[in-house]
């Protein structure tokens, strides 16, 4: 405890004068004083979260996954415009993954959360036509709706509209994709699809755009929360798929593509983990107070 004697009218030294943290009492010390007591109740990282990096791997994972989706979805995007890719193989394509993986939604959907299931397989099954019905009838409208546009820009248009739906993706919880991520993706699919050839081109491109970027992320989801390691092996398998589509229309994005998941799913965790033992985050007194009681009954 600190102590100040003040100073008598006849200088003569007067009663000792202990410091205490009190604002409303004058005191002969500075407004800025602190005793050594101060950094008594220094406390350093409480409540920090270790990590560990086989767990931060998996998660980074879901990020690797998108990555590589959109690596898919730009492959098929090229075997369509070098008409290695038929409009009606991918439509096909599409419909039978959506009601394969609309069926291991349903299943892995808990009974709790499946009491209105004719309601809701009734209320999908009405968004999924209206959504199809107009795609497919406004399928010409979009196939000129970059015409007057160059080319150049269009793809930058695309690659700044994919971009910004990787950064604005909910990775936390994709269950049902952020507003921004998903009209980027459906913009950037729109800019590629109206520069194929035939308006059914423009119509399967959309078709296959709802299906990666809308539906993939829920289906992937439910199988993060109630199946872990068939999670994990998915999610391997896209980051597969999607540097093996690329290489086989340009090997040089195929490099590029997985030096980015690398760098994603193995590099970045370890960094995380390894600055984690620097991380030195303090509290004191000198933080703002939290009210720690239960307050309800004073605001009625």
């Amino acid at each position: 405890m600190s102590v100040v004697r003040v100073m008598g009218p006849d200088s003569a030294p007067g009663p000792a004068v202990p410091w205490r943290k009190v604002l409303w009492e004058r005191q002969p010390f500075p407004d800025n004083y602190v005793d050594q007591r101060f950094l008594e109740e220094l406390r350093r990282n409480e409540g920090i979260r270790q990590y560990r990096y086989w767990a931060v791997v998996k998660e980074a994972g879901f990020v690797g996954q998108q990555l590589s989706c959109v690596a898919i979805f730009i492959t098929l995007w090229l075997y369509m415009e070098q008409g290695l890719l038929s409009p009606e193989r991918l439509l096909l394509t599409s419909l039978v993954c959506a009601l394969l993986g609309y069926g291991l939604h349903q299943a892995l959907t808990s009974q709790m959360e499946s009491g209105c299931e004719l309601r809701t397989r009734l209320a999908d099954l009405q968004s999924a036509t209206i959504f199809l019905s107009f795609t497919f009838g406004f399928s010409p409208v979009l196939k000129t709706l970059t015409e007057s546009v160059s080319t150049d820009t269009v793809y930058a248009m695309s690659a700044v509209m994919l971009l910004a739906h990787l950064v604005s993706f909910p990775y936390a919880h994709p269950s049902t994709p952020g507003s921004l991520s998903l009209n980027a993706a459906l913009f950037a699919s729109v800019c590629l699809a109206s520069r194929l050839p035939g308006a059914l081109h423009t119509f399967a491109m959309l078709s296959c755009a709802l299906l990666v970027f809308a539906m993939w992320p829920c289906l992937l989801q439910r199988l993060r929360e109630n199946a872990p390691s068939q999670f994990t092996g998915l999610c391997v398998g896209v980051c597969i798929g999607g540097v093996g589509g690329l290489g086989s229309q340009s090997p040089g994005g195929a490099v590029l593509l997985a030096l980015a998941l690398g760098s994603v799913t193995l590099l970045c965790p370890l960094l995380l983990v390894m600055l984690q033992r620097h991380k030195d985050n303090i509290q004191g007194p000198w933080d703002e107070a939290e009210i720690h009681e239960d307050i309800s009954h004073f605001l009625h």
